[in-house]
């Protein structure tokens, strides 16, 4: 959830790691601090607080440094506080460090150290890691060593970098379930847990494996990775320098709102078979015969990714006919699951980092099932450890709050559907041609829906000051409501509630009154009588209705306080549509209410803990 750079090589490094952690910040953004090395020793900044909080600091000698780590934390062991912010010392102040995720048996640790009388000064689980290391180099050992000794004795996650004044030439890092990324330059080397900290500087990276020990520095770099040499992992990352800037927007949320039409065109792009109707999936690997054999499919995911995955039942036993399970990956391995023959899963995470997919996977694995990844991220953790899968192209997804990897997920559902449901025969070669031309016209669709944001900003205005809504659908929009229920929650810390449409009269109804805003889903599709009836329902109670409708739907105008308006399309693609205004509505009252939506409280972008 932290996010973590290390530097080293002839540059100005404190000039680097600002950038870098500006970069990070979505990750975490209670605290933040730097190490770098000098002739004196280390000189530590740190601070509760943003990283413009960390910059306001006076630098001192740092500005001169060209070696050195920093931190922006997202707080899990030890309240937000310049005491509890990284990086880390050991006891004797010459060993500095920077984590990324929770160590399990840190109290057991701490107690055994404080008992050879080892003073802590902070609250965290971090600060252990530090002082097992400086133990380690107290014995004698070099810093490359103490950090694989002191690691041997940790049991939980990290992402971890670590100098020396003893080895000013030489940075350590290591993961074990928290991702991190080297990025190799001219004779220097950047450490971070995202490349977007990284590709200002150099394109070319190495994607640390699962508990890898690295050490980079004016000697080269090294690896207790004993698979092959480091130079021959490198990769380039194709993403450019403008897709993690604004471009001009307020947010990046809200430039990811715009930049949907593209991202779904790349989720499609080159896998639509239009002659035979169906969509070409090669990272899966699987032919017609294995998708016939398959009997049950598994779709696990957190968050936003669960509510693709719940579009993604709706389309796989629709067009496949294949029954789905829809998990979610913070339950799943805490039960004791039943995978039989021809069950597969698919694991779906826009990181491909988040800890609990990632523990879905390996328990799904453990047991002989073939696990398939849905992600965005090349070189994620889920992408090396899943049997095959999807990437779904989305591009750098900034903001907390996801968008566009949501509807780039259900978009590479939608076709993992089509591919299924040709190869069982369930979808005929004329069904999928339809299908396939109507995806096509999917993203200019969702230009059109974003061409009234100005107009859901004016209807936004109204609901600024409200403390509940009530988000209803049914059908395949039944998850869009789930959705744009989170996506409220998340940035404006409006309480809203997703739920069936049909469930309302269930208990929801009761809250109904001329104080409660109903947002109503209620597109020209199967359930759209149905979801009539509902909205006169909330009418009768005074409730204030918003309504998602299709495009020239008269009658949905004159029950509704307003009128959210989407083009039509058949229903298996219509979540790609309902949910772009239910974005902008989130967005605009949000931004309203004067709310950080980039970095929303209490939240970070990728959940790499448990």
């Amino acid at each position: 959830m932290c996010g973590i750079v290390g530097y080293i090589g002839p540059k100005n490094a404190l000039e680097i790691l600002l950038g870098g952690l500006r970069r990070l910040e979505y990750r975490g953004y209670d605290s933040a601090g730097y190490a770098v090395q000098s002739p004196e020793g280390l000189i530590l900044r740190r601070c509760r607080g943003r990283v413009a909080d960390l910059e306001a600091l006076d630098p001192g000698d740092a500005v001169s440094a060209t070696a050195g780590i920093a931190h922006t934390r997202w707080a899990t062991h030890g309240e937000p506080s310049e005491r509890n912010a990284h990086p880390q010392l050991d006891a004797s102040g010459r060993i500095a460090l920077v984590h990324n995720g929770i160590i399990e048996n840190y109290r057991s640790l701490r107690r055994e150290l404080q008992a050879q009388g080892i003073e802590f000064k902070s609250d965290t689980d971090t600060e252990v890691i530090a002082q097992l290391v400086g133990f380690e180099v107290s014995a004698g050992k070099n810093l490359f060593e103490a950090v694989r000794s002191a690691l041997a004795r940790v049991q939980g996650a990290y992402g971890i970098a670590v100098i020396s004044t003893l080895e000013p030439d030489t940075l350590v890092a290591a993961r074990h379930g928290s991702p991190l990324v080297v990025g190799v330059g001219d004779g220097e080397y950047i450490i971070a847990s995202d490349v977007a900290a990284i590709i200002s500087h150099t394109r070319d990276v190495i994607y640390l494996g699962e508990g890898e020990v690295v050490s980079v520095g004016l000697n080269g770099m090294s690896s207790d990775d004993t698979s092959g040499l480091l130079r021959d992992r490198v990769e380039t990352v194709e993403w450019d320098l403008a897709e993690i800037e604004k471009n001009g927007f307020a947010h990046y949320m809200l430039k990811e709102i715009f930049s949907q039409p593209e991202s779904l065109t790349n989720a499609f792009l080159g896998r639509i078979d239009l002659d035979e109707g169906t969509a070409h999936l090669g990272g899966l690997g699987l032919t017609p015969a294995d998708m016939n054999s398959v009997n049950r499919i598994m779709l696990t995911a957190c968050g936003t990714s669960w509510h693709a995955a719940l579009i993604g039942k709706y389309l796989i036993e629709s067009l496949a006919r294949v029954p789905v399970d829809v998990e979610y990956a913070s339950e799943f391995r805490y039960r004791d699951f039943v995978i039989g023959p021809g069950s597969i899963m698919f694991v779906i995470s826009q990181s491909g980092e988040t800890a609990d997919t990632l523990a879905a996977l390996r328990a799904c694995r453990s047991r002989g099932c073939k696990v398939f990844g849905i992600v965005n991220v090349v070189g994620s953790t889920i992408a090396r450890e899943a049997d095959a899968g999807v990437y779904i192209h989305a591009g750098p997804e900034i903001g907390v709050a996801s968008t566009k990897a949501f509807t780039s997920q259900v978009m590479v559902l939608s076709l993992i559907a089509m591919a299924f449901g040709r190869a069982r025969g369930v979808l005929s070669r004329a069904q999928g041609v339809d299908l396939a031309r109507e995806i096509r016209l999917i993203p200019g669709k969702v230009g059109r829906i974003l061409d009234r944001s100005d107009t859901i900003a004016a209807i936004a205005q109204e609901f600024t000051s409200a403390r509940n809504f009530l988000y209803l659908g049914r059908g395949y929009n039944y998850p869009v409501a789930l959705e744009g229920a989170l996506k409220l929650k998340e940035i404006s810390y409006i309480h809203a509630e997703g739920y069936p449409a049909a469930e309302m009269k269930h208990g929801p109804i009761a809250l109904i009154d001329e104080e409660m805003p109903v947002l109503v889903i209620a597109v020209k599709d199967a359930a759209h009588d149905k979801i009539m009836s509902n909205i006169q329902e909330v009418r009768a109670r005074r409730g204030k209705i918003l309504a998602v409708a299709t495009e020239g739907d008269e009658e949905i105008s004159a029950i509704s306080d307003h009128v959210l308006w989407v083009p039509a399309t058949v229903d298996p693609l219509m979540p790609l549509l309902t949910v772009i205004p239910l974005q902008l509505l989130a967005y605009h009252i949000a931004t309203a209410r004067g709310c950080d939506v980039d970095k929303p409280r209490n939240l970070a972008k990728s959940v790499t803990v448990e």
